[in-house]
């Protein structure tokens, strides 16, 4: 439920009206936006007398919410939500670019594929140190040693630093991790959901490969509600019957996610197409759609790489895609 108050309502009768909803056992959210302040009601709503709250002086209308999550809903949020990772703002007009390899595999690597990506204008670094792999046999990235390498490159370069967590147990380790990101495999993994509520850091979270729009959006709903509103999501490809690419890149979920949610999004085309060539066009049209920045996977040798080096642009490749997301860009805004 949310309560639309009157504009520029006074502080006082704001702070007057959550007391006293407080005070029924209701949990309450204020969103102070430009055109009109709303606070939603979380919880059981259904004992809420909506003719009473209506009749208040400083309220202009009671609505109820059906979609089971609240906190990640433009209705109680009619703002875009702007996320700062480590100084960069993303969302709400905020474009930024990741850009990485898939795994960290030296530090002479990690730091030459930072300085390339952000020589051609990427604004965040992506590695992983802690790799889910389909194969045990696989590998599975360095760990604990991947993520100081991470960091030695962020203070070579400036770039903050995103990187995947896979256990709640390990969140020790990612202190000094701008933007940790939750995988599709563990997009429903509830506990570690519940336990980066009190991460105190942005969190990127991935769609899972067959999941919906709504099961994703209530996976932040678990971050939120335990106490963390900073939340990116992230479009990677579903699975579908299509077999020409790795995945299915929904584009239509960015402009869904959009007016369903105030939370930024972005689009990983890199794991969504799984082929190198794909990753210029679909990167082109998801900023052509509106999304809020790309992830884009980068190697210095694509072809020696020890994890999915068959999606990785080069350095060079990155450059020419980057220039074409900014011609696209441009030409949006030159439009409005």
């Amino acid at each position: 439920m949310i309560v639309i108050l009157k504009q520029n309502p006074a502080q006082a009768q704001v702070d007057k009206l959550v007391s006293w909803l407080n005070d029924k056992g209701y949990d309450t959210n204020v969103s102070v936006g430009r055109q009109e302040t709303i606070i939603g009601l979380i919880g059981d709503t259904s004992s809420v007398d909506v003719d009473l709250l209506r009749s208040l002086e400083v309220v202009e209308d009671v609505k109820r919410i059906t979609e089971p999550y609240k906190n990640a809903n433009r209705k109680f949020h009619t703002d875009d939500t702007v996320i700062n990772v480590g100084g960069v703002k993303i969302g709400g007009g905020h474009f930024q670019v990741i850009a990485g390899p898939c795994s960290v595999e030296s530090r002479e690597q990690v730091t030459e594929i930072a300085k390339c990506v952000k020589a051609a204008g990427a604004t965040l670094l992506r590695g992983g140190a802690f790799k889910p792999r389909t194969s045990p046999y696989s590998f599975q990235g360095l760990r604990e040693e991947g993520i100081d390498i991470l960091l030695e490159a962020k203070a070579e370069t400036g770039l903050p630093i995103v990187t995947e967590i896979m256990d709640a147990a390990h969140l020790p380790l990612f202190g000094d991790v701008d933007l940790i990101q939750v995988g599709a495999r563990n997009m429903q993994n509830f506990e570690l959901l519940r336990s980066l509520g009190g991460a105190g850091k942005p969190i990127l979270l991935k769609r899972g490969l067959a999941n919906t729009i709504q099961e994703l959006l209530m996976s932040a709903e678990y971050i939120m509600a335990s106490g963390n509103p900073d939340i990116i999501l992230c479009e990677r490809g579903i699975r579908t019957f299509e077999t020409a690419t790795r995945n299915t890149l929904d584009l239509s979920a960015v402009p869904v996610l959009h007016r369903l949610s105030h939370l930024p999004v972005i689009v990983d085309p890199s794991h969504a197409t799984g082929e190198s060539w794909l990753v210029r066009p679909t990167s082109v049209a998801s900023a052509a759609i509106g999304a809020d920045g790309i992830m884009i996977e980068v190697h210095n040798d694509p072809p020696h790489a020890l994890c999915d080096g068959a999606q990785a642009l080069t350095c060079e490749a990155f450059a020419d895609v980057m220039g074409d997301i900014n011609a696209v860009r441009a030409a949006m805004f030159a439009e409005k």
